[in-house]
């Protein structure tokens, strides 16, 4: 993939890999769209008063494991302004419950040791759900709060699929979608339904896009 997976110079949106300097930008977007996820409010104990920052720091840390791993994170720009992001597992060298030691380190410092060991919970359950051998993971996605309902999560997704196109050995990408309004914007983008999926006392649905070759 080049760096700018897509450029539509009429509306000037551009979808390109996250550089190092945009790292705090894209968590400071996660953090927007995940601060109400039902799996996130219950890992992170959001009735706790350092909910908030403890949720900063595992998204923080997540965007750096990311990173070190050189997995694939895409920015979406509007001119220069970054108004999405998503973050990909690739299915050589995912980003598994396995990480590595510094991370899991720093995520107990950040998020605590129970907020940890559920976030590494959560991760095993959903990947054993997947239907699929070899596949790329959408761990992360986000649209500005501000951008939303204007066809950007579109641009996003099809940044997303250029990634899948090449890999060749990928079967497709699979996500974890915990709200209505996400499981709607999925299927809209040709994300099939494969099953609920409960982590904890949250259940929510699992979602491949398959590979051409490979619709069921």
């Amino acid at each position: 993939m080049s760096s700018e997976v897509i450029d539509e110079t009429s509306v000037d949106i551009k979808a390109a890999y996250l550089s190092a300097e945009d790292l705090k930008l894209a968590a400071s977007l996660l953090y927007q769209a995940y601060h109400d996820d039902p799996v996130f409010l219950e890992i992170f104990s959001s009735e706790k008063s350092d909910y908030e920052q403890r949720l900063r720091a595992s998204i923080r840390e997540e965007l750096n494991a990311f990173w070190q791993a050189k997995q694939p994170m895409i920015g979406l720009y509007l001119g220069e302004t970054m108004v999405g992001v998503a973050c990909l597992n690739n299915p050589e060298e995912g980003v598994t419950s396995e990480r590595f030691w510094h991370w899991r380190l720093k995520m107990l410092l950040g998020a605590g040791y129970f907020s940890t060991k559920q976030m590494i919970e959560k991760e095993k359950v959903v990947l054993a759900a997947v239907p699929l051998k070899k596949f790329h993971m959408l761990s992360f996605i986000a649209i500005h709060p501000l951008h939303q309902h204007h066809g950007f999560g579109h641009y996003l997704m099809a940044a997303v699929k250029t990634i899948l196109t090449e890999h060749k050995d990928s079967e497709g990408v699979a996500v974890y979608a915990t709200s209505k309004k996400y499981k709607e914007f999925f299927n809209g983008v040709s994300y099939q339904f494969i099953k609920e999926v409960e982590v904890g006392n949250v259940s929510g649905s699992l979602m491949v896009y398959y590979r051409d070759d490979k619709q069921i």
